[in-house]
């Protein structure tokens, strides 16, 4: 039964995949488009000087060129593209260098949406920026899913859509605190990019991102008025959230998710070192073998690398109770502010993945703030790999909403929907 549920899941990402006038900028070096795109690890547009990546503010441009999106179905994405090299911040405030991909439509209207891809990968040309420059049979090698699937949805409204690399130069899969600083700059840079014609500061912002795209989502609704409170952010919609890495690592274990959890576990790791040294120095022969293995792969060989993997077996004593990796999970679980800006959570209460209680703790722990403003829908016809399609429509609605100024009285409404699809 749960090996059958294994081959649905896989399968069913498969088909996804296969399925598929503002204030003067500072001057940003442009360089010529790539036809047949160099990986990253061989791509200087991906690592700047360090020099020059200091001498930038947070957001600050470092380069600039157009690009072309591949292989998209004609008038999917009707839009300008380019990708931007930026300066942001580490967990640890030391500067880096991130990217992200800008999509101007023709008629863009001066709103900009941050869209978070699930990127859940622990290799560099898994990375968004990378994967939309590259053949759909080319991701599917690779094992990524396509990053721009809700992109033609808002880009048909106007909207022009920032995609950041949000898990850094290191792909430090799952880091929430270092996501919100690579998102958040993303913002700040395309406000700064001149020819997407966007008001600055006054751009009226939104975020949107699901599964593992929650991640920069919520991390940066949380941390926006501490580290970029000039962006105007006017809405945040968050599905299939990762609350609390602990609780779904605990949920995930020996099950079909374990493999991705593992995954995840080794992104952390990325940027925390404590916990890398660690893993290092007290990993067993399985665990050396699956740290290797699981070192640099996208989301959908990492899904099927060890789904029923036993985590507490890559480390002599256990894994998942131990004092430095429950210390990252501490650092990196959501809730620990309430976003002052208007909130949509949808979560499947069959999620077999991302298990729906703790997306039901933080809604609640949000609730108890009188200023929170929050809508939580819980879904009980999808799971984890068909929600974010059915939603997409009622996404798009809310955030039209927020784009036009109607307000979102303070309090929390919490539903149960048959289906998000149909609005009952």
């Amino acid at each position: 039964m749960v090996f059958a549920r294994w081959c649905a899941v896989v399968g069913t990402a498969l088909s996804v995949l296969l399925a598929i006038p503002g204030p003067p900028s500072q001057a940003e070096p442009q360089l010529p488009a790539v036809a047949d795109p160099a990986p990253p690890e061989q791509d200087p547009f991906y690592r700047p000087p360090a020099e020059l990546i200091g001498a930038q503010r947070p957001g600050g441009i470092l380069a600039a060129r157009p690009v072309t999106i591949a292989n998209q179905a004609p008038g999917a994405l009707d839009a300008e593209a380019w990708q931007i090299s930026y300066r942001s911040n580490n967990s640890a405030d030391q500067p880096i260098a991130a990217v992200a991909t800008l999509l101007k439509p023709p008629a863009a209207n001066g709103k900009l949406v941050s869209l978070h891809a699930a990127e859940d990968s622990t290799g560099l040309f898994c990375a968004p920026s990378y994967t939309v420059r590259r053949s759909m049979g080319a991701g599917l090698l690779d094992g990524q899913i396509d990053p721009l699937r809700s992109a033609a949805a808002l880009l048909a409204q106007g909207w022009t859509v920032v995609v950041p690399d949000h898990q850094g130069p290191n792909s430090a899969f799952a880091h929430g605190p270092l996501a919100a600083r690579i998102a958040l700059d993303g913002i700040r840079a395309a406000e700064r990019f001149g020819p997407l014609g966007l008001p600055g500061p006054d751009t009226e912002v939104a975020m949107w991102g699901y599964s593992g795209g929650s991640v920069p989502t919520l991390h940066g609704a949380e941390s926006r008025s501490s580290y970029a409170p000039e962006v105007n952010l006017v809405g945040v919609v968050s599905g299939g959230t990762d609350v609390d890495l602990e609780a779904l690592s605990l949920a995930a274990n020996k099950g079909p998710g374990a493999g991705l959890v593992a995954a995840a576990i080794i992104g952390l790791a990325r940027e925390e070192p404590e916990l890398d040294a660690y893993l290092r120095a007290n990993a067993t022969p399985t665990g050396r073998r699956l740290l290797d293995a699981k070192d640099s792969g996208c989301v959908l060989y990492q899904a099927a690398t060890e789904p029923f993997l036993d985590i507490d077996s890559l480390v002599q004593g256990g894994l998942l109770h131990t004092p430095v990796l429950r210390a990252v999970f501490d650092r990196t679980r959501m809730g620990k502010s309430v976003p002052d800006a208007p909130v949509f959570l949808y979560h499947a209460t069959a999620d077999w993945l991302v298990p729906i209680g703790p997306a039901d703790a933080l809604a609640a722990a949000y609730c108890r703030d009188p200023a929170a403003r929050v809508t939580y829908i819980r879904d009980h016809a999808s799971e984890h790999l068909t929600l974010n399609t059915l939603a997409e429509q009622s996404v798009v609605a809310w955030l039209r909403d927020r784009f036009a100024g109607i307000p979102v009285a303070n309090g929390c409404a919490v539903a149960d929907m048959g289906s998000i699809a149909l609005g009952r």
